[in-house]
Formats: structure tokens, C-alpha cells, sequence
């Protein structure tokens, strides 16, 4: 009796980590964006027991570094366990001398490779096959797959064709288009997988495995004499792996009825033109090719499994003798190649053939570029003219060497019966976690094929996402995004006016709307040209205010459970009462370890979803002529803003040619560019009253995204001021003033945290709607134009008085109610004007450099902070060559002013201006005044040494070098080169951003995760204790040290930095700082909070270790905080997801495991205090 089907509905990811699981018994793993999942999928299923193929739970390692992961690799495979790891883009360079040894000692190693763009000109965390094309000389068998359901079946390939053929292999597959596209697959059966597996090669391989009871020598030095030998003697290994892998995916085929081969062919038996390509792009292809032939053109598509060893007997028995042109698609770019990769193995195959085909390359898809039908068609086009282009791009638009081919506009090509459906939502509102639950229930249950993709920024919360998703009677192969969709739903009201939400929606289609208005206000503001589409195209309205719900409710911003079950009720896709019932159940296995509170607020959202109007569409709007212009086309901005960054936040970034790009071309991005974006992403904002404030300038000090500032008025500028702007009479030493605070109400994001912290006795500050407070937005721009910045008293003096300077950083994409951001204004409020910032990769490089939103700005004279990111594991090395670099061309500076001082050409009020530079050289105050008064006298001066230093007049200001990261950078992949920083004793300032977990990846564990935190990789809570990297770094005596929380004591934060500033040596501040990954039960508003509630029961410690006070017969360790009060301690835990979920998750050693939290809490504290003599 056949067996019955399962069907899941999964990822990419889930699909290959689901075969990996079954095939390993050691993981050793580090988190890269796209791959993650993967890794925390084994992680997961290891913490719950689940078994592989032979009944045993897999040992699961995480590294500081994929360096480390390969390593881990590679000596768990020579010690005879099956071991694989899982990573993408430069954690796959970072495995590649490994990779070289793992091959060439021929062990069945299996890397999964969710395959992504390379940072070069800029990071892209998108996919393409620049990462896997960079591994295809390390003797890695390398098989492609090119869908979810491919991802599973060919992963089962890799890992039996690897133990066979003892090759490792690197399966890998296109980054998010197939690793994060969810699709309904079907399951293969376990014991089926088993039997497949080669015991005898299983053996073979456990036989050669290192073991002091049969002792053999391995990786050895050879000389010139015999390696090359060594070499050549696997070539037979190499020419048996095609055999072995046609013969496993035949297996594999009989089992499951899906047909593989090493290369495939399909079309029209009889095409002349063909495409050969790789990964997901071939469903599109074949897609397109079932389409043309509807039309009577025949055509093909060659899909490549397998890439390395590349076989052209199993080619050549695919492809038709009638092809005469080949068109050979390359998702990648080798600059300065004669072509891609996959291009130049298909021409060599051909090279001295009689008869051969034209062969030419193109590129397509780099960085998850959409690769739609209608470009494969235009491939299509190309190869029918008599002299097709060659070394052409698809799917944009080459104005400059003029490679690209031109497409006819798109088509829609996806089966009949297929629903397509797009839901616009916010970052972290829940609209993506919702319609993953969505696509699931659909595929879970109904009889329906499903497809799920979601497509966003790289804001870290509050930009923009777009769920793309499909269901239907038929499979669906559409790897690309909807753009003719049935259903469109809009989460964010302010979306259809800076976007074409319903660009392409068919004929009769819907809207559901989240409006804040009733339905008469609704019709009202509903842009024109959103109007015209839904008359002309009989779009069926519907409107629900979610946003009310969620609040009543008690959610928050949080809309999505909301506007779910409206659109399973208007989809009627499933009957509304088991919709319902299937809702609560994804609601339960979602929400469950955050607590029954949240359980039941989500099980009312989905009883409330039934509360939305059908609007009856007036038949008027038939007959307006307008069409979607960017709301921001008439206002005045710089040529970058209005050229470049306006068209891609109003997501048409695809449109723009490459001629755009030539004044960047290097990557470089004009500062401050974030000032324009104005999201207006806040619900509610802050509204200030005069009459209570204290005029203390808490809230603009926590303030995460520089929204909200203090601004002094002379009385002359308050005469001049607008009418709406709010002012009071200066207090104390500011009495000659008039006080105003001001709030950009368009570039706040709603956290709370300045109501939170206000002293003033009865709050000076409410949280309002938005919608309501839009006016105050010309209020804050007049003040932070036309009045500026004065700063009365010195802004290092104490917090009130740094915060009237200006912030040079503002208005970033981070989250709302970020712990990390406020640290980074706040010094830039000090030093911005002088500083050179290294950046590592994480959260910080992404909230700080998200094409086109720069947050770093400039002063009223153009100076501000210089920033660059390099990679994750170098950032302090990058920072500390910044500082030796510079300091080298200053040294320059100082030897052309000594030469100077004997010129006869240069005056005397020069000669003085050189001598006080000499004397103050790293005196940023002095130096900066000296090169005020020193640039114009060189101009008029004119000398040969005049002419000299003019060129290298930006150095003459001493420089502020500070180096960011957080504490995965700092504590894990990036140590040794911190560690090393700090040992070269250079003038650097090292903040290190301590969330306690990987924050940008999603969350998983770090060396400064505490014991007992549950974090991705650490599913059943942290075993061991936080890595203590302050007192690592003050072991060199030499290193100043401070460890931070700024919302538990502001003094303390700015004497740190103060103190790190000022010290000629390497500094190191490490900064906690609350993040969305802990779940805060208080919500991420009362993040500032969160910092001064962890200082006061011990789980976090003030101190500062000062170098300077030896020798001073003072004690350089200063323990800044209280005696803590250790009764708060369990307490503050449980008010945290990542400590309190424990008990759900794992009841039986959750109470141990959280009392090692606070007895390593304690440890730590008493070390302090024997440093600090108490």
C-alpha cells in the first residue's frame, strides 16, 4: 500500500534544515543573514530531543565567527561525525581556506548556502551567487537547487552523495527568494532517507577518522617534489561524482515522483534558442517558456543542479540538437572577467565542437533584483535577432555602457485559479508574522498550493514591508513578487500617498483599508488617484480602523492579528468559524511563550476582525483623471534626496538607471540624508506643555531617534517666532532666554520614552495622536533652521547643557524605544563635529547607513562625523588603520609647520598659528582654531610649504577616532582584533553596544548572553556565564574601561565618555542597551527604564577604570552603582521574554537556570568590589 503524502508548508531554510537535521550528529554554526534560520531550526529541534536518522539528538556548536564554524567543522569530521554548518556571503569567505583542507581530505562535510550578494561598494544582506561562485575552486561539490521544494529533495542529494563519494558538498540555493519564500512542499518519509544512505561508505568514513587506537598523521607539509602528485591522485574521486549524484536523485525521484538530473532540460523538444541558468530563476523561465509557446514560439531552459564537478556528458544528454543560440544567465558580476562564471563554462564545453551554438552571457538578479517574466522574454527577444548582444543585464536600465535589454512591458503568466494577494505593512507591526501564520493555515488546510514572500527595507522596525502571497489548485512556480494582484490590503494609512499601493490590481479586485477615520472621512482622504483606480477598475473598498482595535484591545501599534481575520473573512477563502478556530491555534503557537495575557489580547483581535465596512464605491471616481506622483516631487532638496533617495523611498528604486549611480560609484552617500525621509510612522507623539516643564532635557537626551530638542531664543527670535511655537521663560542661568522644546512629530517613531523619563512633577509631555500634532512639524523646522543651536555653558559640563547641541545623529531607522541609538547621538553631540567612526556590521552599520538614509549630519559649518562601515570581524583593526592613517598624513602636516616656522615667505602671525599647532596638535579646540585662521593666510601667502599644507588642510583639526559595534563584533567575531586594538595602546575609543544577542540576525546568542537567557541558538536557555570583556580589557593596566547604562545614571554615561575622550590611550565603554529581542513585558517605550531597573537589582553594573589616577595614590577602578538590591532580581528577569519564557519552554530547569543568572550576577559584583577596595 502506497504511503500517504505529507505536506508541510515551509521555507527554504526550514526545507533544508529539516533534510541536514536528519543527516548529522554535529552542527557547528554562526549566524549570517540569510542562512540563520537554518541553524537556529537544528538548534531548536535539538533543545526539544528531536532525532536524526540513526535516533540521536544532534550536538549543536555555535562559534564566534564562521572562521570558527568552519574550523569546528572540519575537526568534527576528522574526528568521524557527520557535521554540517549553514551561512552565506562573507561567512562563507571566512570558511574558505577550511573548505580547501575539508576537500582535499576528502570528508563528507555538507555546507547549506542560503547564497547572497558580497559586500563590496555596500553590504546588501539580499541574495545572488556571488558568495557560492567565490567557492567553486575549493574542490566542494556544489548543487544548486532552485524552488522549496528543490531545497528539501536536492539537500537529501548533497548529504547522501557526500557520504558516497566522500566529497563535501556545498548545497545552496538563492537568498530569501528561496530561503525565505514559503511554499506548501512535500515531506519525504525518514526511513525511506535511511535506506539510501551507503552504509559501507558510512563505515569507510567512520574507518578513516582520527583515533589514538590506530594513529595515523594527517594535514602534513609537502614540498615541491610530490604535491602536485597528491593533486592529481583525487581526479578519479571527482569524475565519480556526477554518476553518484544522477544515481541518488534518481532514487530520490523514484521515491517522491519528482525527476532530477545533474542539468535538465525543459521546453520544446526542437528550440533553436535556449537559456541555461541556476536557482530560482528557472522557474521563471520555464514559466515564460510554457507562456510563449501558448503563443506558437518554441523555446527552452537548461536548469543546473549540479555546478561543481561540472559534467558535460550529463549537458550534453539533455540539450537538443537543435539548439543554435544559448543564452547563459550568471546571477553575479566578476569585474575585469571576459564573463561570469557559469557563461565561461558553457563557452569552454563548446570550444572546438563542430556545429556549436552561439553562446552568450548576461546578468541578472543581483541583490534579490526581481526577475520577472517579461525579462526572460526580453532574453528571449535577444537570442531571436541575427546578432543577439552579448554580455547584457536584465531587469534594469544601462544608460551608460548601454548592456541592458529592453523589456515590453509585464505580463502575467501565473496559472489560472492562482489568487494573488499584496498586505502593506510597518516594520514590526506584525503584518509579515501574520501572514506567514496566514499562508500556513492556507497550506495546512485546504487542498490549496500556497506561496508566501515578504519584501522589505532595512529599517529595523517601522519601514516598509509588502507581503507578497499566492494560492491556488496548482502548483505555483512564480519566484518573483505579485504585480497583478487580486487583493491588496493597506495596514498604514499614510501609505497611499507615498506609494502606488494598487499599481497592476486586476479588474474587480478588493482593498482593505486600516483607516482612522469613519467612512466619510475615510472617502475624503483617499489620495485621487487611488480614487480613479478603485471607479475604473471596480475595486470592492473595504475599511476597518485597526489601529482603534489594537489600543482598545491593549496591543499597541500591533494591527496585524486585526487585519488577519478581516481578510480571511472577506477572502472567504475558508469558512469564517474553522478561519477563526485556525487563527487562535497560529495565535497560541506565536504568542503562547509570551504569556496568557497576550494569548487572549490576540484571540480578541481575531474576534474583532469581523468589525470592518464595505464602503459603496460612488461612481464619480470612474471618471477622475489622475495618476500617482511622489508626494514629495515639489519640495526643495538636494540633487541626491531628489534624484535618487525620494524615488527609492517611494520604493521605485528599480527604475532608476545606471547613470544615477555614477557620482556614487564608490559606495559614498551624501550625510543627513535621513533629515528628509519624514515617515511619520508614530500613531502617537509627544506634545509638550510649557507650563509644567522643568526645562531638565531628559527627553531629548534619551530620545533614540534625536526627535525631540531643547532650543534657547533670544528675545529677538522669539519676537520672529510662529505663532504655533510654544515657548517658556528660561529658568536659572538660561533667563536671558526663552526655552522651547520641539518635536519633528514626522520622524518620531511613538516609543514613549520622553514621557517616561520627564521629571516635571505633573508630566510635561503626553503621548497624542499624530494625525492630530502634524502642525507642530513646521515648528520644529523653523527652530532647527532658522534658530539653531546655542550652547550656553559648556555641553560636557552635565546632561542638561549637552543637550543644547546639536545631535549629528538623527532620525536613524532603528526601532522604536532602541537602547542603542541614544548613546550614539549623545557622543556626537560631543565630539560629532570632529569624528572619524569605524563601524562594525550588525544593527548599528544598518540603522546608520541604509542606502539612501544617511542619519550622520553636519553642523552649521558643514562638520560632522566621517562613517564607514568595513565588515563584522575587522571593525576595530578598520577604526584603528583610520587613526594611524590620518595621524600618518598629520605627521606630514606637523613637518610642513616646522618647515614653516623657518620659511621666509610665511609672517609672523603664521609662524605663530604653526608653533601653536605643534604645541596642541591633538587638541581638537585649538587645532580647529588654528585652522580657521591659518587656511585664509596660506591662500594669500602662496608658498611652496603653503601650497603643500592647503592640500592636506582637513587634517590640521585633530580628529576624535571612535569605533562602534556590538557585543556579537566586540565579544565574539570581532574580539581578537578588539583585543589586539586595545593591546597597541593607540588613541582610540571603542563603545561597545551590549544588547546581549546578535540583535541584527534576529536575536541569537553572544558570549555576552547571561546564563539562562533563551536567545536563538540557545533554545533552552544559556548554560554559561557572561564573558566579563571589561575586565579582560583592564588586565593590560593600560586600557581605560567603563561599563554604562545611561537611563540608569546620565552622570555617570557622560563622565564615561568624557573621561574615554580625554584619555591618550585606547578606550573601551560598554554601553547596555534594551532591545526588541528580549521582549520586554513594559514594552520597548520604557526602555530607559529597562537600564536603570537592571543597575538597581545587580543584573548590570556601573563602573569606570581609569589608567590616569595611577600613580596618583588614587584608585583607578571607581564602582559607580549601588548596593543592589537583590530581592528585584527574579523579578526584573520575569519581566523580560528571553528569561521569563523559561518556564513555559523548559518548567523542569527553569528555576535553576535563572538562580545561576543572579548567582554569576553576583560573582561579578563582588569582584567589583574587591577592585574597588569595599
Amino acid at each position: 500500500m502506497a504511503k500517504e503524502k505529507k505536506f508541510i508548508t515551509c521555507d527554504g531554510n526550514q526545507a533544508a534544515s529539516n533534510i541536514a537535521y536528519l543527516f548529522s550528529e554535529h552542527a557547528a554554526i554562526y549566524p549570517i543573514t540569510p542562512s540563520s534560520t537554518m541553524a537556529e531550526n537544528i538548534d531548536e529541534w535539538a533543545a526539544h530531543g528531536k532525532k536524526n536518522l540513526w535516533g540521536e539528538t544532534v550536538k549543536v556548536t555555535e562559534m564566534q565567527s564562521e572562521a570558527g564554524a568552519a574550523g569546528a567543522v572540519h575537526g568534527s569530521l576528522q574526528a568521524g561525525a557527520l557535521t554540517t554548518t549553514y551561512t552565506a556571503s562573507q561567512g562563507l569567505l571566512l570558511m574558505i581556506p577550511n573548505m580547501y583542507k575539508i576537500a582535499g581530505e576528502m570528508l563528507p562535510a555538507v555546507f547549506h548556502v542560503s547564497a547572497r550578494a558580497l559586500a563590496s561598494h555596500a553590504l546588501s544582506i539580499f541574495g545572488d551567487h556571488q558568495d557560492v561562485m567565490a567557492c567553486r575552486q575549493t574542490g566542494f561539490a556544489m548543487l544548486a537547487s532552485s524552488s522549496v521544494q528543490e531545497a528539501q529533495d536536492l539537500a537529501a542529494v548533497a548529504h547522501l552523495s557526500a557520504i558516497k563519494a566522500s566529497v563535501p558538498f556545498l548545497h545552496f540555493f538563492d537568498g530569501f527568494r528561496t530561503s525565505h519564500e514559503i511554499q506548501k512542499i512535500e515531506a519525504i518519509d525518514e526511513e525511506d532517507l535511511k535506506k539510501m544512505v551507503s552504509q559501507k561508505s558510512l563505515d569507510n568514513f567512520r574507518a578513516r577518522a582520527l583515533t589514538p587506537e590506530a594513529p595515523v598523521t594527517r594535514g602534513t607539509a609537502q614540498n615541491g617534489d610530490v604535491y602536485f602528485q597528491a593533486v592529481e591522485s583525487r581526479n578519479q574521486v571527482y569524475e565519480a561524482v556526477p554518476d553518484i549524484v544522477a544515481r541518488y536523485m534518481g532514487e530520490i525521484g523514484e521515491l517522491t515522483g519528482r525527476q532530477y538530473r545533474p542539468f535538465e532540460y525543459y521546453g520544446a523538444p526542437d528550440a533553436e534558442c535556449i537559456i541555461v541558468a541556476m536557482g530560482s530563476v528557472t522557474e521563471t523561465a520555464r514559466e515564460a517558456v510554457d507562456y510563449l509557446a501558448t503563443r506558437g514560439r518554441k523555446y527552452g531552459v537548461v536548469t543546473v543542479h549540479l555546478y561543481r564537478p561540472f559534467s558535460e556528458k550529463y549537458l550534453l544528454k539533455v540539450l537538443p540538437k537543435s539548439v543554435k543560440k544559448i543564452a547563459v544567465l550568471d546571477r553575479t558580476k566578476e569585474p575585469g572577467a571576459l564573463g561570469e562564471p557559469l557563461f565561461l563554462d558553457i563557452k569552454a564545453l563548446f570550444q572546438d565542437k563542430a556545429n556549436a551554438p552561439l553562446v552568450i552571457g548576461g546578468r541578472y538578479g543581483l541583490s534579490s533584483k526581481d526577475t520577472t517574466p517579461a525579462q526572460i522574454i526580453a532574453v528571449f527577444d535577444n537570442l531571436d535577432r541575427k546578432e543577439p548582444k552579448a554580455d547584457f543585464t536584465i531587469g534594469i536600465v544601462d544608460d551608460v555602457t548601454f548592456k541592458s535589454l529592453p523589456t515590453k512591458g509585464e505580463v502575467s503568466i501565473v496559472k489560472k485559479g492562482t489568487t494573488e494577494c499584496k498586505f502593506y505593512g510597518l516594520g514590526s507591526d506584525g503584518t509579515v508574522g501574520a501572514n506567514k501564520n496566514t499562508i500556513k493555515i492556507i497550506g495546512t488546510h485546504t487542498d490549496l498550493y500556497s506561496q508566501a514572500y515578504f519584501d522589505y527595507d532595512s529599517k529595523k522596525s517601522g519601514g516598509y514591508t509588502c507581503s507578497h502571497l499566492r494560492f491556488g489548485k496548482e502548483p505555483i512556480k512564480a519566484p518573483y513578487l505579485v504585480n497583478t494582484p487580486d487583493f491588496v490590503a493597506c495596514h498604514v494609512p499614510s501609505y497611499l500617498e507615498k506609494y502606488d499601493v494598487l499599481k497592476g490590481i486586476k479588474e474587480g479586485g478588493s482593498l482593505l483599508l486600516n483607516s482612522l477615520w469613519n467612512e466619510e472621512e475615510t472617502m475624503e482622504r483617499i489620495p485621487d488617484f487611488v480614487k480613479s483606480v478603485i471607479g475604473r477598475k471596480k475595486i470592492k473598498l473595504y475599511i476597518i480602523n485597526a489601529t482603534k482595535i489594537a489600543a482598545e484591545i491593549g496591543l499597541g501599534g500591533r494591527t496585524n492579528t486585526i487585519l488577519q481575520s478581516a481578510f480571511f473573512r472577506i477572502s472567504g477563502i475558508i469558512p469564517v468559524d474553522d478561519a477563526v478556530k485556525y487563527m487562535k491555534d497560529a495565535a497560541l503557537k506565536s504568542y503562547g511563550k509570551k504569556g496568557e495575557n497576550i494569548v487572549n489580547m490576540n484571540y480578541a483581535a481575531i474576534d474583532r476582525g469581523g468589525e470592518y465596512t464595505e464602503v459603496k464605491v460612488p461612481a464619480e471616481w470612474a471618471s477622475i483623471n489622475a495618476k500617482f506622483v511622489n508626494h514629495n516631487a515639489n519640495r526643495l532638496a538636494t540633487p541626491f534626496v531628489k534624484e535618487i533617495a525620494d524615488v527609492v523611498n517611494a520604493q521605485c528604486g528599480d527604475s532608476l538607471p545606471v547613470s544615477a549611480f555614477l557620482p556614487y560609484k564608490d559606495g559614498t552617500m551624501p550625510a543627513g540624508t535621513a533629515a528628509y525621509e519624514k515617515r511619520g510612522v508614530a500613531v502617537n507623539v509627544p506634545v509638550w506643555d510649557a507650563e509644567k516643564c522643568i526645562q531638565c532635557n531628559s527627553c531629548a537626551f534619551v530620545c533614540p531617534h534625536a526627535a525631540i530638542r531643547p532650543f534657547l531664543l533670544t528675545p529677538e527670535e522669539a519676537a520672529a517666532a510662529p505663532a504655533g511655537v510654544k515657548l517658556a521663560d528660561g529658568k536659572a542661568n538660561l533667563k536671558d532666554y526663552k526655552y522651547a522644546i520641539a518635536i519633528s512629530v514626522s520622524d518620531c517613531t511613538g516609543c514613549g520614552n520622553c514621557v517616561d523619563v520627564c521629571l516635571a512633577k505633573d508630566k510635561a509631555l503626553s503621548m497624542q495622536p499624530y494625525m492630530d500634532n502634524t502642525a507642530e512639524q513646521d515648528n520644529f523646522d523653523y527652530l532647527n533652521t532658522k534658530v539653531g543651536y546655542k550652547t550656553v555653558g559648556d555641553p560636557k559640563a552635565n546632561m542638561k547643557n549637552s543637550q543644547f547641541a546639536q545631535p549629528l545623529f538623527e532620525f536613524s531607522g532603528a526601532c522604536a524605544g532602541c537602547g542603542e541609538t541614544p548613546y550614539i547621538k549623545n557622543i556626537t553631540q560631543l565630539f560629532g563635529d570632529h569624528m572619524m567612526i569605524a563601524n562594525a556590521t550588525g544593527c548599528s552599520s544598518i540603522y546608520g547607513a541604509s542606502f539612501p538614509s544617511s542619519p550622520y549630519c553636519t553642523d552649521a559649518h558643514g562638520h560632522g562625523p566621517a562613517w564607514a562601515n568595513s565588515l563584522f570581524e575587522d571593525f576595530c583593526e578598520f577604526g584603528l588603520g583610520m587613526r594611524l592613517g590620518s595621524e600618518r598624513i598629520r605627521k606630514t602636516v606637523g613637518e610642513l609647520m616646522t618647515k614653516g616656522l623657518s620659511c621666509e615667505c610665511c609672517s609672523d602671525e603664521m609662524k605663530a598659528l604653526y608653533q601653536k599647532w605643534l604645541d596642541n596638535k591633538d587638541d581638537y579646540a585649538v587645532t580647529r582654531e588654528v585652522a580657521d585662521k591659518l587656511v585664509p593666510l596660506m591662500e594669500e601667502c602662496g608658498c611652496d610649504t603653503c601650497k603643500s599644507l592647503l592640500k592636506l588642510k582637513q587634517y590640521i583639526p585633530a580628529r576624535s577616532q571612535w569605533i562602534i559595534g556590538g557585543d556579537g563584533a566586540s565579544y565574539d567575531i570581532g574580539y581578537g582584533g578588539l583585543d589586539h586594538v586595545l593591546a597597541s595602546g593607540e588613541n582610540v575609543n571603542i563603545l561597545v553596544l551590549d544588547t546581549e544577542v546578535y540583535s541584527n540576525t534576529g536575536g541569537q546568542s553572544s558570549k555576552s548572553t547571561p546564563a539562562g537567557a533563551i536567545a536563538k541558538f540557545a533554545a533552552s536557555g544559556k548554560k554559561i556565564r557572561k564573558k566579563d570583556l571589561g575586565m579582560m580589557a583592564m588586565s593590560y593596566g593600560y586600557v581605560y574601561v567603563a561599563q554604562v547604562a545611561m537611563g540608569a545614571s546620565p552622570v555617570q554615561y557622560l563622565n564615561a565618555i568624557k573621561e574615554a575622550e580625554a584619555y591618550d590611550g585606547p578606550s573601551l565603554v560598554i554601553a547596555y542597551a534594551p532591545c526588541i529581542n528580549h521582549g520586554l513585558k513594559a514594552g520597548m517605550g520604557l526602555s530607559q527604564k529597562e537600564e536603570k531597573l537592571a543597575v538597581d537589582c545587580g543584573y548590570w553594573h556601573l563602573y569606570r577604570y581609569n589608567p590616569m589616577l595611577e600613580g596618583q595614590d588614587k584608585n583607578p577602578f571607581s564602582l559607580d552603582s549601588k548596593e543592589p538590591d537583590w530581592s528585584k532580581f527574579q523579578d526584573f528577569l520575569k519581566g523580560e521574554v528571553r528569561f521569563a519564557s523559561l518556564y513555559k519552554l523548559f518548567p523542569d530547569n527553569a528555576t535553576e537556570l535563572l538562580e545561576k543568572t543572579e548567582e554569576f550576577a553576583k560573582v561579578r559584583y563582588e569582584n567589583y568590589k574587591r577592585l574597588a577596595g569595599k
